[in-house]
């Protein structure tokens, strides 16, 4: 059974970066298209960023031109490098990417992780 693991979340003062991963539990084939999204406390998840599978990448506006979304290919990760972060970007932050299990994969599967906290507070 494979499993999503998120990891790089933690306190960081305003205008601090960090760097989440996301990686699967096993070794893969490989990754697809992913999103990393956000749930702060009393709303809804939101999409902040995705990298399609051709490595094309799309960002929601309050963190364009701050996130940067990246894949190791090689490795089989995927980071999200988080840049001049706000108060306003604290949540729990989710990766969601589709992996092909194996070299024969026809179709990749849906996998979520477990979610990483991220908190900007001084």
């Amino acid at each position: 059974q494979v499993q999503v693991v998120e990891s790089g979340g933690g306190l960081v003062q305003p205008g601090g970066s960090l760097t989440l991963s996301c990686a699967a539990s096993r070794s893969i084939f490989k990754t697809g298209a992913m999103g990393w999204y956000r749930q702060a406390p009393g709303k809804q998840r939101e999409l902040v960023a995705s990298l399609n599978i051709d490595d094309t990448t799309n960002y929601s506006g309050s963190v364009k031109g701050r996130f940067t979304v990246s894949r190791d290919g090689a490795k089989n990760i995927i980071y999200l490098q988080m840049n001049s972060l706000k108060p306003e970007d604290t949540a729990v932050y989710y990766c969601n990417v589709e992996i092909y299990l194996s070299s024969e994969s026809l179709y990749p599967y849906d996998y979520w992780g477990q979610g990483t906290q991220v908190t900007v507070s001084s």
